[in-house]
């Protein structure tokens, strides 16, 4: 087919470099986001990253509040002229009927391998399981949550001291490169239905997904925290207190799970289920964040001094 239209539906700064990978190669006739939201202390209403980009393009811009029973927005999708849309971190369920809208349908970039890690976090979630290599999908939409037929997929080696800061901007550059790909063999890929016996799922994070799990052993501890570095972060608990922590990595050394090990210039020593972490920073609530073997000082914090233990309640 000659080169087609491309709507583009995505929010965050993760989607950018596939809007601008898609606009440099076949032109966007559509760009949709999510709504301005309030930001800061101030609540100064904001447009999300791809929204700003758009403005700045001067690329059609829509943001629909709803799009569920939106004849409107359907409309302008119809009008645009739209051969295939690709979304890329959008944040909203497409219903069917906007589905049916491009000649092509929708595309999606996933950032796991379907069917594994389906869902909101597959970044966080790659993490925080350890997984040592995660990747792209670019899959044909359908009305289930990322269960559409794989159309093409390319995997990432996860480098061991990513959080998910960089393993983001590694499969952002990724699904970059392979919806080009996707877009220009368009009509022409083969479907390849997902095998749901081997489904994963990654839900979106809650801040007790941040909690320190101390009886866990210390691989899983440092994991945890490198899969929610940009959000919530690694939280712990020092009699009731609220601590955030940073820089954990590996560590020697046995003891009761929270006890603290040892303190020195290079940080504070914590035990865990199996082995200890180190950890290089830590943040009071209200509070700058400093070097953890001067907070441990300035707090009395020694060895044989305990974290509280929190574990995820029973469902």
């Amino acid at each position: 087919m000659t080169r087609p239209k491309v709507a583009f539906f995505g929010s965050p700064a993760f989607a950018l470099p596939v809007l601008e990978a898609i606009r440099a190669e076949f032109g966007v006739v559509l760009v949709a986001a999510q709504p301005d939201k309030p930001v800061g202390r101030g609540l100064k209403l904001t447009p999300p990253p791809v929204a700003a980009r758009a403005t700045e393009l001067g690329l059609p811009l829509a943001q629909p509040t709803k799009l569920r029973g939106n004849a409107d927005f359907a409309a302008t999708l119809r009008e645009s002229g739209a051969d295939v849309a690709v979304t890329c971190a959008y944040g909203k369920i497409l219903p069917a009927a906007l589905l049916a809208v491009p000649r092509y349908g929708f595309l999606n970039t996933h950032t796991s391998l379907l069917p594994r890690l389906r869902g909101a976090a597959p970044i966080q979630w790659a993490l925080i399981g350890g997984e040592t290599v995660t990747g792209t999908t670019i899959m044909q939409t359908n009305p289930g949550m990322d269960t559409g037929p794989v159309l093409l997929q390319e995997e990432l080696p996860v480098a061991p001291e990513w959080t998910s800061l960089e393993l983001s901007e590694a499969l952002s550059t990724q699904a970059a490169s392979l919806i080009v790909s996707a877009l220009s063999q368009l009509g022409t890929l083969t479907p390849r239905p997902q095998d749901e016996s081997l489904a994963t799922h990654a839900p979106m994070l809650v801040k007790e997904d941040g909690f320190v799990r101390w009886r866990d052993p210390a691989l899983a501890v440092v994991n945890r925290f490198r899969g929610v570095a940009a959000w919530p972060q690694t939280t712990a608990f020092l009699g009731g207190a609220r601590l955030k922590l940073g820089g954990l990595g590996a560590a020697g050394g046995e003891g009761q799970p929270g006890e603290v090990l040892a303190v020195d210039d290079q940080g504070v020593t914590v035990a865990c289920g199996v082995g200890a972490v180190r950890i290089n920073t830590v943040q009071p609530e209200a509070r700058r964040a400093q070097p953890a073997g001067a907070w441990a000082s300035a707090a009395g914090v020694g060895p044989g001094t305990r974290f509280d233990l929190w574990e995820p309640p029973r469902p």
